[in-house]
């Protein structure tokens, strides 16, 4: 591992840290940023985000669907949570805690955007961090190579109409051709860059294609930092001024995480799932593709919105709740050495 994966919090809560101090000190400057958007897609933010998701996607190889087969019992279990638990229980602790338990804390128009940005959290599956987390809990690269890949098919067909259905019943407008725009912008593309990429370079030779992801691998870093950097910084002014308001959103997103996980471990220990397989599965099911949310939030909302800032709330808690998920995945290995 190297040294941004040893010590992922650090960086992610420096740039935080950073974001919000910056923000805050020249908040022109990121007004410029904000105002530069085509078609309501914040052309910044989506140069970020393909830096930090193309070198992601040249990894992918697709080829390797064809294993599908040979252990179907997790790749079950992560797209049931992903596509049939995960969206549903996120629309409905949103609905919950903003329609229910804060509605005297928050007025109705700022519910209603949270709520979007914790279910476009919740219909994103994380593509780019779960070979980080695999590695970390020592899972089947193979294996999660084939998960990560099925997922992100599914995601290009899946993606915009659960995320249209969840909206549209949480009673809020979303035009369609928006929200395609986004999951053509920030999955497809990026996808079909990266095949051709890998593609071309495997004809080459295959060490080419190692020494391409070698190169790549900082810039994948430095957009994600810069993305973060950048969302906090929009942000920065919300939230010195309401900082309630982020433990609000925090709460029913740290309950959905940890309670995905509870529910895909229980499967995956009931399934009798080796802990190598087990353990990249439910971190699949758990963790979110933060930055396909945010990208949408805001190409659907606006850079100042209550959804943005949902799904940066999102980012915030994402990075030390996975860790801790790590921790407990790699304790409890015993669990699944069974004969």
């Amino acid at each position: 591992m190297g040294i941004f994966e040893r010590y992922m919090t650090l960086w992610v809560g420096l740039c935080i840290l950073a974001g919000v101090v910056v923000g805050n000190w020249v908040p022109d400057f990121f007004a410029v940023i904000a105002r530069l958007e085509f078609a309501h897609v914040n052309l910044v933010v989506a140069v970020f985000i393909w830096v930090m998701i193309y070198p992601m996607m040249v990894q992918i190889d697709f080829s390797s669907i064809k294993d599908v087969g040979n252990k179907p019992k997790g790749l079950v279990l992560t797209l049931v949570v992903n596509w049939l638990i995960k969206p549903f229980t996120m629309a409905a602790l949103g609905w919950l805690f903003f329609r229910v338990i804060f509605v005297d804390w928050v007025d109705p128009h700022s519910a209603g955007e949270y709520i979007a940005g914790m279910i476009l959290l919740g219909v994103a599956p994380c593509t780019a961090m779960v070979f980080v987390w695999s590695q970390l809990t020592k899972g089947d690269p193979n294996y999660t190579l084939v998960q990560v890949s099925v997922n992100d098919v599914i995601m290009i067909f899946a993606f915009a109409p659960i995320a249209a259905f969840l909206l549209g019943v949480s009673d809020i407008h979303v035009p369609w051709e928006t929200l395609l725009l986004s999951v053509v912008l920030y999955v497809v593309l990026p996808l079909v860059a990266g095949a051709l990429t890998r593609h071309w370079l495997e004809r080459k030779s295959g060490g080419r294609l190692d020494s391409f992801l070698h190169v790549l691998k900082p810039w994948s870093i430095l957009g994600l930092l810069a993305t973060v950097v950048l969302l906090f910084g929009f942000q920065a002014q919300t939230i010195i001024a309401q900082p309630q308001t982020i433990g609000l959103i925090a709460i029913p997103l740290l309950i959905q995480t940890y309670g995905i996980f509870i529910i895909a471990y229980a499967a995956a220990y009931w399934l009798r799932l080796p802990h190598n397989v087990a353990a990249p599965a439910c971190m699949i099911g758990t963790s979110n593709f933060f930055e396909l949310a945010v990208a949408v939030a805001i190409s659907l909302f606006g850079l100042h919105s209550g959804a943005a800032l949902a799904t940066v709330v999102g980012v915030l808690v994402e990075v030390p709740v996975m860790l801790s998920l790590v921790a407990i995945a790699n304790r409890t290995q015993h669990w699944f050495d069974r004969s």
